[in-house]
């Protein structure tokens, strides 16, 4: 049985810093789920250390 391709569409406000995102050779980007949740979790990929938490929501 194969599996159904999805597309998924994520945003993410930043209190202060940026995304790392990876370098783009061509029309996409193919990341592994660990570099997916390292992005969403504000921690750099390339070397991952956990940043500064927030400290408010809204």
């Amino acid at each position: 049985m194969r599996r159904k391709e999805r597309l998924r569409l994520f945003t993410k406000r930043l209190e202060r810093g940026r995304f790392i995102w990876p370098s783009v050779a061509g029309e996409s980007v193919t990341i592994s789920p660990a570099q997916l949740s390292y992005l969403l979790s504000g921690i750099d990929w390339r070397n991952p250390q956990e940043t500064q938490r927030p400290t408010r929501v809204g």
